[in-house]
């Protein structure tokens, strides 16, 4: 056998080394980045990729036994048309539209089941089934409300929005059709039993009943 032949068998064998070896965490790591996206680069740049991946399989677990449910199609109809009034007022009071746009979310984490008095738990709870849209929250988080500028503070609100949606599972384009069917199954005075007001602006434009 030639010189060349076995340096070309010895090449081979390496590779196919390789691939045994790194095979499965190459496949970890694209799995942990499909669901995970940018908190596992995050963690994995913090912890390294074996640390992170056990980190995130440990949250999924703990959050799987929260209980975390989805919201029902009145209370998507709701909050759709709660977040279309806070983004309406957008205009006049951007910094008061963005902080009321925040509690939104809160309020539609509660619902849902998140442990929305603790922010550090809902935050993990939150990187298990929305990791991308929370990576722009917490950018959002950044800016100081009281001293940014419009723009900033617009782009704020667009990263709310995104997270918002992806939480009440219903598009923009579908909560006008579900707020009439909500409207049309039922008197517009009647309400869940919760009665809910938005603080944006003064009392006179800036109260929606929840």
């Amino acid at each position: 056998m030639s010189t060349g032949a076995i340096v070309g068998i010895i090449i081979a064998v390496i590779i196919v080394a390789a691939v045994v070896v790194l095979g499965p965490v190459l496949l970890r790591q694209m799995r942990m980045r499909r669901q995970f996206g940018p908190e596992y680069d995050r963690l994995a740049k913090e912890l390294g990729s074996r640390k992170a991946a056990a980190e995130l399989t440990a949250r999924q677990h703990r959050v799987d036994a929260l209980g975390i449910h989805p919201l029902s199609a009145e209370q998507q109809a709701r909050y759709d048309g709660e977040w279309t009034t806070v983004q309406k007022q957008f205009v006049d009071a951007p910094a008061a539209a963005v902080s009321a746009a925040d509690t939104l979310i809160w309020d539609v984490m509660r619902d849902r089941g998140y442990p929305a008095d603790n922010k550090d738990s809902s935050m993990e709870a939150l990187s298990v089934y929305h990791a991308r849209p929370l990576d722009g929250y917490r950018q959002a988080q950044d800016i100081r409300t009281e001293s940014a500028s419009t723009e900033e503070l617009r782009t704020t609100m667009i990263r709310y929005r995104t997270l918002f949606q992806d939480l009440v599972g219903v598009p923009a384009s579908q909560g006008a059709l579900q707020r009439s069917a909500a409207a049309t199954a039922q008197p517009a005075t009647q309400t869940d039993g919760h009665t809910r007001k938005i603080s944006i602006v003064p009392p006179k434009t800036a109260d929606t009943s929840r």
